[in-house]
């Protein structure tokens, strides 16, 4: 991680403490992700890592302001559901998406990442610190169906080795193809 990463992610990091006590009460918030949103280009290098087609789903938990999502659709022409716990950043993503032209292919939940179905996703795309993607492996492996593509910015999913991995303006990312399932 470069040193401006570093810098800002302490600083994203202090201001995650204080955007904790604004999640909805009553909420058991097992997150601590600050926000720090993907670059455009990098969050477009994902959805082609994740070769996004108009039939995809893409969900992108730990949504932010929505950019992956109003991406997908606007570029992919992709249908896409943005999950966040803040109700800023879903009004924002909201805002977002009806100046984007695509308010009628996207759709934001307020809700915990761990709570939602997932099952519908074809392409899941992550921004999450290591101990949340570790957490949210078994979910994924549990909910996606083989083939479903897992996409993430810089943190990858310790042991569970990528499909590819590759660097966007010195940004990682990582892709992870969901396998087939053993009877």
């Amino acid at each position: 991680m470069c040193c401006r990463q570093l810098v800002l992610w302490a600083a994203v990091w202090l201001s995650a403490t204080a955007l904790s006590a604004q999640a909805p009460e009553t909420q058991k918030v097992r997150i601590n992700t600050p926000y720090v949103p993907t670059p455009p280009e990098v969050a477009t290098a994902m959805l082609k890592a994740a070769d996004v087609k108009p039939g995809d789903l893409v969900y992108d938990l730990g949504c932010g302001d929505g950019r992956i999502v109003i991406a997908a659709a606007r570029e992919f022409g992709a249908r896409g559901v943005g999950v966040d716990l803040y109700r800023e950043h879903i009004a924002e993503a909201q805002r977002k998406a009806r100046e984007a032209g695509v308010a009628e292919r996207v759709e934001f939940r307020q809700q915990d990442l761990f709570d939602t179905d997932i099952r519908p996703a074809t392409v899941v795309a992550l921004y999450l610190l290591p101990e949340v993607n570790l957490e949210l492996r078994p979910k994924l492996l549990r909910e996606l169906k083989p083939g479903a593509r897992v996409v993430s910015h810089t943190f990858d999913f310790g042991d569970w080795k990528p499909d590819r991995q590759f660097e966007v303006n010195g940004e990682k990312v990582f892709l992870w193809v969901i396998p087939g399932r053993r009877l």
